[in-house]
């Protein structure tokens, strides 16, 4: 693996992007933005990671379902690229796992079976490219009883910074939801890319599709650009090490 090495001053460059970034999102509660301008205004020469950003699902595997029919795939890739542009206009380099509506398995492979072991293959192999990453895996959760409702972070004990980079995120978005008490939780092996990542990763479960209100709000453009907006806060708090 190449180890990147990119140092910016973030004094400087993160004051003229992040006046862009907020401009973008005008949507967002003032409260979000103006954390996010703190969080950006780093007066130090500090090395940005490479952000890794994975959007669950894809192509014939459309993940859970909305209350309203809606599979939750497409959501998760709406989240990313609007964290995608954020991120970029702000410095840092992002790749993704996909940018439409795919399964990323290699070509040939015949079987759903299959076809979801080589995606998830992939994504992995795309997690753990490179040295210095932060890698954060967007999905939407569903429960039995539809009461339950909130973004909640999971993460693997295998490295102590996931532990961190959950918790940056999970107060980020205690923002956007003040209601939202859940606590970040650890996994397993069942969840693949969380426990065989070798950089800091976070699956952020970002709302639940089998509460009907929640469902209501991922499913549109203003709510989709105030969850980009938070996960981008977590992810620079994590990056400024508060």
């Amino acid at each position: 693996m190449n180890k990147v090495n990119r140092k910016i001053f973030l004094g400087t460059l993160f004051f003229g992007c992040s006046i862009a970034a907020i401009g973008a999102a005008a949507v967002l509660s003032d409260k979000i933005s103006e954390n996010a301008v703190l969080t950006s205004l780093v007066s130090q020469q500090q090395e940005l990671p490479i952000i890794i950003l994975d959007a669950g699902h894809g192509g014939f595997d459309g993940g859970c379902v909305s209350v309203d029919g809606v599979p939750e795939k497409g959501i998760n890739l709406s989240i990313l690229l609007r964290v995608r542009d954020l991120l970029r206009i702000s410095g840092y380099e992002v790749e993704v796992t996909r940018d439409s509506d795919i399964s990323i398995h290699d070509s040939g492979i015949e079987g759903i079976a299959n076809q979801k072991s080589s995606d998830m293959d992939n994504r992995l192999e795309l997690f753990n490219k490179y040295d210095n990453a932060v890698c954060i895996s967007i999905h939407q959760n569903q429960f039995t009883d539809p009461v339950y409702n909130g973004a909640q972070m999971f993460y693997s004990a295998t490295d102590s910074r996931n532990e961190m980079l959950a918790k940056s995120l999970q107060s980020s978005f205690q923002v956007l939801q003040p209601e939202n008490k859940r606590e970040i939780k650890l996994c397993g092996k069942e969840l693949f890319l969380c426990y065989y990542s070798e950089n800091p990763t976070v699956m952020v479960e970002c709302g639940f599709l089998s509460n009907p209100e929640e469902a209501s709000l991922l499913n549109t453009e203003e709510y989709q650009q105030k969850v980009a907006m938070t996960i981008f806060n977590g992810i620079n708090n994590f990056v400024a090490g508060k």
